[in-house]
């Protein structure tokens, strides 16, 4: 087995006692008086499950009582790599005092080599760095646009770029202007032009789009997270990719959750054969979970209409975040986390597909990105996902009805049948 899978298993027990970040002699909170103080000083946009998280070692957390769960989202599988890995820690330790932002004003001395690797590992002629998910989501956007006017000639501001419907990539203006979420665009109209959404995982609606003028590109997940672990047909991918190409239109694959592991292969596109996106979109577990980094990959012919002044970010690409990327994409492949993920991934769904149907109508995923769908009629995906936090397991519902189970690819044989043991009991409990 490899260094580190189930590293997390070495560590004992944890003490609470000032755990929260207290001071000592300070008063420690208990997990309600933290709800309270967050709901009375913090932003309602978020209903988040009621634990109060104050360590992660691997794919544990504890709570500021001392109680340990198994996390089984992974911050939205951020923390492929575990919560806290040993080699990210001592980096940020050793990187943080050093030197950790420049700005793009100046060069810094790893911004070059953390490109050439991240450009080496993917096959792309370069790479453009971000810091989230939706500011390269974004970036792709404006990529494919600068393209189709420099490039494709498209009528300047007229370039059209079709999405998914249940996409999800972020909550800035671009991003609910193309999402068929009510909840995520309902009061921040207007939205921008140029968006058209058609139907996930059907070919024939997006024929007809790509025959419309001035249409730039077809951006998608390889399989859609938020929208509950949805997996396209087989060839599905492939598809998109000669549709799009026979109509010169480009193919952007948002992969910042799919991507780096966590369906079993490096990305979840390389599933199918021959298939290779015009832009590809990375961020989440890109760093590990340690510090927001995402990053744009295509080749010249596309990134290269970009010049000096027309896009940017003062954190991309500084050098703590660069360092953390190719150490988290190195642990990735040093420690085989997508061989694990595909091997555990397998026992995890077998287990799941063994659940009542009476209460579990349906299992998807592929690798460890798996989700069921509950049946709300019997018991509620909610009242699920409480009880799983009462029997020690963390996960959450989207889109009411589907719970995901994406924990951090480091997990272990023993440490998955655990999984699979707790959700058997709790879902068993509602009968």
């Amino acid at each position: 087995m490899h260094k580190f899978i189930g590293y997390s298993a070495r560590f004992g027990s944890f003490s609470a006692n000032c755990g929260n970040g207290c001071k000592t002699g300070e008063k420690v909170l208990t997990s309600r008086e933290i709800f309270a103080r967050e709901a009375k000083y913090g932003a309602h946009n978020y209903a988040p499950l009621p634990v109060a998280l104050t360590k992660g070692e691997g794919i544990y957390v504890w709570d500021v009582e001392g109680k340990r769960y198994i996390d089984c989202i992974a911050a939205y599988s951020a923390v492929n790599q575990g919560h806290c890995h040993p080699k990210l820690v001592k980096l940020m330790r050793e990187e943080c005092g050093k030197l950790t932002l420049t700005s793009r004003a100046f060069y810094n001395d790893y911004l070059g080599e953390y490109a050439e690797f991240i450009t080496k590992m993917f096959k792309y002629d370069k790479v453009l760095p971000m810091n989230t998910g939706v500011e390269a989501c974004e970036t792709a956007v404006k990529l494919a646009r600068r393209w189709a006017y420099d490039k494709k000639g498209v009528k300047k501001n007229e370039a059209r770029v079709i999405f998914a419907r249940n996409n999800f990539w972020g909550r800035s203006i671009a991003a609910v202007s193309a999402s068929s979420d009510s909840q995520a665009y309902e009061g921040y109209g207007p939205f921008l032009p140029g968006f058209q959404q058609i139907s996930y995982n059907d070919l024939r609606a997006l024929e007809k789009e790509v025959e419309k003028p001035n249409t730039a590109a077809f951006m998608v997940e390889p399989i859609q997270g938020e929208a509950g672990v949805i997996v396209p047909t087989d060839g599905y991918l492939k598809a998109v990719q000669e549709i799009c190409r026979n109509k010169n239109v480009l193919v952007i694959f948002d992969e910042v959750q799919s991507g780096l592991g966590r369906t079993g292969k490096m990305l979840a596109h390389y599933h199918e054969k021959n298939v290779r996106p015009d832009i590809v979109v990375l961020g989440k577990a890109l760093s590990g979970g340690m510090y927001p980094v995402s990053a744009v990959l295509c080749d010249d012919e596309i990134m290269l209409n970009i010049k000096p002044g027309q896009h940017g970010s003062t954190y991309g690409g500084n050098p703590l975040g660069c360092k953390l990327a190719k150490a988290a994409l190195e642990i990735l492949v040093d420690e085989k986390l997508c061989e694990n993920s595909a091997k555990m991934g397998n026992v995890l769904k077998k287990r799941l597909e063994r659940l009542p149907t009476k209460i579990v109508k349906e299992v998807r995923g592929r690798g460890l990105f798996l989700a069921i769908v509950i049946d709300q009629n019997v018991c509620k995906a909610w009242d699920v996902c409480l009880k799983l936090k009462e029997n020690g397991l963390l996960t959450k519902n989207t889109h009411g009805d589907t719970i995901r189970f994406t924990p951090p690819l480091v997990i272990n044989q023993t440490q998955i049948n655990e999984v699979g043991d707790i959700v058997e009991k709790t879902i068993k409990g509602f009968l």
